[in-house]
């Protein structure tokens, strides 16, 4: 009987809906002076056309879709708590992770952090997809929300830094080479990505990871965590005792 009741509804939604808007087009037509009635007939047309693709669509639409759709209450989105930070299980509308998503952007600008943050992406994640950088830029911001680590992007990144060549967090700060940005189109590249991330992007792609390394190398220390994904030429981990923090 319910679903016989929500059948009706969703064939009366549609039929209504479609009332509505011939009643709109007959209003809007109306007044219109030509000595022709032919390109109104065939908007008419056309538009009555899609209307019938709409209602066909809402009667094979499953029961709780139509039900969704009639309701007025905002969509129940999934929660969990990760360093403190409530974060969504299932965010709407996360930004593509392609190059021509990001070639679409204006060039980025940003103060402290956002000069960290895309340095960091240049010189440990500039060969990589962007779906890559992404991740990184993730990591990075997780460990801001860690306990375990500075709270801040550029404290972050330069952890570690006066404890001698190769004893820092990332690399790049404690090689011994000196820090060039040559390739300008990668650096705007990242900057926006970095931008993204800082302006609140979700962060849906390493499940609150906090380290990385690259498949070339097998730390001793990621035998204790657990490796949350693999993109690219990384491979992402996460310290459980840190995100129940």
């Amino acid at each position: 009987m319910i679903k016989v009741g929500l059948m009706r509804r969703s064939h009366a939604f549609g039929l209504g809906f479609a009332t509505s808007m011939l009643l709109a087009i007959g209003a809007w037509a109306e007044p219109v002076q030509s000595t022709s009635s032919q390109p109104t007939e065939d908007i008419s047309a056309q538009i009555v056309t899609m209307l019938g693709q709409e209602i066909s669509a809402l009667r094979r639409a499953p029961d709780d879709r139509l039900l969704e759709l009639a309701s007025t209450e905002p969509k129940k989105v999934r929660t969990g708590w990760l360093f403190g930070r409530r974060v969504r299980e299932d965010p709407i509308g996360s930004f593509p992770h392609t190059r021509a998503s990001l070639a679409r952007m204006p060039t980025a600008r940003g103060g402290a952090d956002w000069q960290c943050l895309s340095e960091a992406l240049y010189f440990e994640a500039r060969g990589e997809s962007v779906k890559g950088q992404f991740g990184v830029a993730e990591v990075i911001l997780n460990r801001t929300d860690s306990a375990a680590f500075p709270n801040t992007v550029c404290g972050v990144v330069q952890q570690g830094v006066e404890n001698g060549r190769y004893q820092c967090q990332f690399s790049y700060k404690c090689d011994g080479k000196a820090e060039i940005i040559a390739e300008r189109d990668a650096y705007r590249r990242v900057g926006k990505i970095a931008r993204i991330m800082l302006d609140g992007e979700a962060r849906i792609l390493t499940k609150g990871a906090t380290y990385y390394h690259t498949t070339a190398v097998r730390p001793s220390w990621a035998r204790s965590f657990t490796q949350t994904t693999k993109i690219g030429v990384h491979k992402f981990y996460r310290d459980q005792r840190q995100a129940s923090n």
